[in-house]
């Protein structure tokens, strides 16, 4: 096992890995912006290291501050958490040429699911089901465009090879505004990842966001651990997260997930990983694969029992799963909410000190945060302050578990979704369950939000 691992990410997950590290005996290198120099976490660390200004490109994102960092503190392994580097795979390839083990996936493995297409190659060879549309990146040809969208038929939504985090994708409804959204989903695409290539699939009218979490040890052992339905969204961006998916059957999951399961054995795959679907009239379609921690690993944890994240380190280390599929039995319901720095309708972005920060408690109720009272929240990353998570015997248990954590939580001095997440816990539609990916910001627009 490790004797010391450097966390190369900030926030919440910074902490959760922390966390996990102190429970295996293990010493936690931190590394911190100036801007995080304050952070909780920081102050925790068995050793912290500054890397940079508050700039992610200087500090978070820099590769070689990065590896120093975990060269003058003698760190055996580096966890990249969620975000930032996490499923770059030059930075995977420089961490272990320098000498030091990636708490993820190979290089290989990242870059074969960062690319859309020859991510979505390797599932139809592996018989996962994809979403209809072109095989690979699409032709600078007119005629051959027009041809693709019309076998597929409209709506066609196109998306880059590169793409993620909701971004670098165009939904066209037409033939006349076909070759203009080609062409500019191709500039932004070069533009935010480098890469210009895209690709079209059949864009579904009303599908849920189903995920499935694996993990894969060195020894070719691979398990998945149930679903998240992650429908609740808006515009690509989750906000609120449940395991296990209300209304599927789950038989429809037990053969998704073995599916999903060999596919990792196909590639070689190991450690934590997601894949994506789109679920619709009682089929799935595979829409790409997160190759680390996900945000919304709690409820997955909360379900199964497994740590997935002390789990990620066991087998970056070379141990074998602790567990077998046959072990891992899928018990009650979990609803995380992600609690965001921002106004909770109009979504923009709430930096400042937090004058007062009280969280809940109480059975079945957990809460993943780096913030304090006093606690200055910077303008420069990510809104998300913490994950509020809740655990019941039934849906109807979390749901009512959920309602009572939000009123007792408190976030003073900043503004925050809570409020958003408060009518959503009493909305009809959500407690029914079963939502799709548009619901959210339907019920926004009908709200003149």
């Amino acid at each position: 096992m490790f004797k010391k691992i450097l966390i190369a990410n900030r926030g919440e997950i910074a902490l959760r890995v922390q966390r996990a590290c102190r429970e295996l005996g293990i010493k936690a290198v931190m590394v911190y912006s100036e801007a995080d120099r304050e952070a909780k976490y920081v102050k925790l660390a068995d050793e912290a290291v500054c890397i940079g200004p508050a700039s992610s490109a200087q500090s978070y994102l820099s590769m070689p501050a990065i590896i120093s960092a975990a060269e003058v503190t003698d760190a055996e392994a580096i966890h990249p958490g969620y975000g930032f580097l996490s499923e770059n795979a030059d930075f995977a390839e420089r961490v272990e040429k320098s000498g030091f083990a990636f708490i993820g996936p190979t290089p290989e493995s990242i870059r074969l699911m960062g690319d859309k297409v020859s991510a979505k190659q390797t599932m139809i060879k592996a018989g996962v089901p994809c979403v209809p549309g072109s095989e690979g990146e699409l032709p600078d040809d007119a005629a051959q465009l027009k041809r693709m969208a019309r076998s597929i038929g409209y709506p066609v939504i196109i998306k880059a090879a590169g793409g993620g985090g909701g971004r670098g994708m165009r939904v066209v409804r037409t033939e006349a505004a076909l070759l203009a959204a080609v062409q500019m989903t191709k500039a932004e695409a070069e533009a935010a990842f480098g890469n210009p290539a895209v690709y079209m699939e059949k864009f579904l009218q009303k599908p849920r966001h189903i995920e499935i979490q694996i993990m894969a040890d060195r020894h070719r052992n691979v398990v998945y651990l149930g679903e998240r339905d992650c429908s609740m969204q808006r515009r690509h961006q989750k906000v609120i997260e449940e395991a296990p998916a209300p209304g599927i059957a789950r038989r429809l999951i037990e053969r998704i997930g073995e599916r999903c399961v060999a596919a990792c054995k196909r590639i070689g795959y190991r450690g934590a990983g997601t894949f994506e679907f789109l679920y619709e009239d009682g089929e799935f379609y595979f829409i790409e694969m997160n190759t680390r921690v996900q945000v919304e690993h709690p409820v997955t944890e909360w379900v199964t029992g497994v740590d997935v994240v002390r789990t990620q380190i066991l087998v970056a280390a070379g141990e074998r799963l602790p567990f077998t599929q046959r072990q891992i039995q899928m018990r009650g319901h979990a609803i995380e909410c992600r609690i965001n720095a921002e106004d909770p309708f109009k979504f923009t972005p709430s930096p400042g000190r937090i004058t007062m920060w009280h969280t809940p408690g109480g059975p079945g109720v957990r809460v993943d945060s780096h913030v304090y009272t006093n606690y200055y929240v910077p303008s420069n990353y990510d809104s998300m302050i913490g994950k509020l998570i809740v655990y019941g015997d039934t849906r109807e248990q979390a749901i009512a578990r959920m309602q009572t954590a939000l009123t007792e939580t408190v976030v003073e001095g900043i503004n925050s979704n809570v409020a958003l997440h408060r009518e959503l816990m009493v909305d009809a539609k959500f407690r029914e369950g079963g939502t799709n990916i548009h619901y959210l910001e339907g019920w926004l627009s009908e709200r003149g939000r």
